[in-house]
């Protein structure tokens, strides 16, 4: 029985050669193409400007921003994301904290977040709020609205503050995701627990 090598799969010779150079060919621009789609769509490196978000975030630390999370989740309240805002030459990216949620109703009184009338119960322990701004009014959010506020909230722009305003879920850009150095998931970084070394010792005198 006779066998013709040439087809039996080893891609040999010239055209062999051929083969494994179009392969090659392929997977290059298979790989250039997914690094595009992840930074176009997915990913997206950032490097913190300013103290808006101390103590979670400081000035100068990289975060990556995850662009895909809000095509496949909603946004949620406490999520720390990254909005996109127009200034008086180009857009720029700031980070802020989601407080408010479409429908609700919003309003800062003495120092504190109320929302449809409640106070808030936040899962960090924020300084108290010096100034309100626009919130010493109750504000309603439109269907496509978020209210948000920095963590450094005696000492930042916000939605309090007429520059900024109501953010729209089209200006918001993704989840402010990882902090690269120290890395750490930045829903998980809490720059505000209480010490409770001061009252430990207090209660020992």
């Amino acid at each position: 029985m006779k066998y013709d090598y040439d087809y039996d799969g080893s891609f040999g010779g010239k055209k062999g050669l051929f083969v494994r150079v179009v392969i090659t060919v392929v997977e290059i621009i298979a790989v250039v193409a997914a690094a595009f789609l992840i930074v176009r769509f997915g990913l997206e490196t950032m490097n913190v400007s300013g103290s808006n978000m101390e103590p979670t975030l400081n000035d100068g630390e990289n975060i990556l921003i995850n662009k895909m999370s809000y095509k496949l989740h909603s946004v949620k309240r406490n999520d720390v994301v990254v909005v996109r805002q127009n200034g008086s030459e180009h857009n720029y990216y700031v980070i802020q904290r989601v407080i408010g949620l479409p429908g609700e109703k919003i309003k800062i009184l003495n120092g504190e977040v109320y929302i449809d009338g409640k106070v808030l119960d936040e899962k960090y322990d924020f300084p108290l709020m010096k100034n309100g701004g626009l919130a010493m009014e109750e504000i309603t959010l439109d269907n496509d609205e978020y209210f948000m506020l920095c963590d450094n909230r005696n000492d930042s722009e916000d939605s309090r503050n007429a520059s900024v305003g109501n953010v729209l879920k089209s200006s918001i850009v993704g989840k402010a995701w990882i902090r690269t150095e120290p890395f750490a998931f930045i829903n998980s970084i809490d720059g505000f627990k209480k010490d409770d070394s001061s009252s430990s010792s207090d209660s020992k005198k």
